[in-house]
């Protein structure tokens, strides 16, 4: 089971593609410089790109235009 929802993350942003965009962004930045917004312990994906998803789905990361 993915986690947090698609369909859940999509109610927060309005397209499919934003929200690619959107954690491919943050994952990006997670890898390179470490930087996160929880401690990693509160994480349930081991991964960047689930630990952007679970940001955007606790509203850490703020998406301008939506």
């Amino acid at each position: 089971m993915i986690y947090p929802s698609i369909d859940k993350l999509l109610n927060i942003v309005d397209s499919k593609y934003k929200l690619v965009h959107i954690a491919a962004d943050r994952a990006k930045v997670m890898k390179e410089h470490k930087h996160f917004q929880m401690n990693e312990s509160e994480y349930v994906s081991k991964k960047e790109i689930g630990r952007a998803l679970e940001e955007i789905d606790k509203g850490l990361i703020t998406i301008k235009g939506n």
